[in-house]
């Protein structure tokens, strides 16, 4: 695994500039037209760590100043890594606006490969995701607002499939925001599960109300060991709200005020079969 916590809107927001409160505000496109991740490669600051009892873990925070990339408001973000037990990796970020409404929709990016970083891309990995809808995307892969069936596409994981299944119809490989299933009411519900066929290891991941399944389509840097990462080497399940929720009112609310804070709670559970 590796990644970063990205924000402090992640994902695209959509012509790189949305309205609150009667103000538009313009933020900078890196990514086309669009704004995407945000603060995807800055430094943490270690707040705490534990390595005593049942649940070591380790407390980050990162303070994102008022104008920080466009967005109003000044925001301290902290995200908190726990091992409980002997199987399960619990990731909380919290999110705090110090002085104004701001959006907020923070995600922890990981990537993952079950067979090891150096043994291999995840094609034969089989997949299982509780959405039955995702959110349909432009010429620019901005969100339009609107919702699309899976059943007889592509994109269906509703029951497990491998992935290099149906990658094929795909011009570079998946990246997709999913619906996830009751996801609207946001209780924790289970979101995906990964079966490595090769050595048996499971990952299931809980969430709400989105995830975007990314199969690192352009991926190409070096890794441990000064191993190659290619594109399909690793998978990603990025839980969020959904993609550009700034600009369309049918998706969840991202706008984080003082006084409310933002909470995301990810449990990663980890077996053998």
């Amino acid at each position: 695994m590796f990644g970063a916590v990205v924000g402090r809107v992640a994902n695209r927001i959509g012509g790189a500039q949305f309205t609150l409160n009667g103000t538009l505000y313009k933020l900078i496109a890196n990514d086309g037209n669009n704004t995407l991740h945000g603060f995807a490669h800055v430094v943490w600051k270690v707040k705490k760590t534990s390595n005593k009892g049942h649940t070591p873990h380790i407390v980050f925070t990162y303070y994102s100043f008022d104008g920080d990339q466009g967005f109003p408001g000044a925001v301290l973000a902290t995200v908190r890594y726990a091992l409980i037990g002997n199987n399960q990796l619990s990731i909380t970020v919290k999110a705090k606006a110090l002085n104004k409404p701001t959006p907020v929709n923070l995600m922890q990016h990981e990537y993952w490969n079950l067979d090891g970083h150096n043994n291999g891309d995840i094609l034969s990995n089989v997949v299982q995701i509780f959405g039955s809808q995702i959110t349909l995307v432009n010429s620019d892969l901005a969100p339009t607002g609107k919702f699309g069936p899976l059943k007889g596409t592509p994109y269906d994981f509703l029951e497990p499939q491998l992935i290099k299944s149906k990658i094929n119809g795909l011009a570079n490989g998946y990246d997709m925001n999913y619906v996830l299933d009751g996801g609207a009411d946001h209780k924790l519900k289970k979101a995906a599960v990964v079966h490595d066929l090769k050595l048996g290891r499971v990952l299931e991941l809980s969430t709400t109300p989105g995830m975007q399944f990314y199969t690192s389509n352009t991926l190409d840097i070096k890794g441990k060991g000064g191993f190659e990462y290619k594109p399909h080497a690793t998978l990603c399940l990025v839980t969020q709200a959904f993609p550009d929720s700034v600009n369309h009112s049918n998706f969840p609310y991202t706008i984080v005020s003082p006084g409310k804070p933002y909470k995301h709670y990810m449990p990663f559970k980890f077996s053998t079969n």
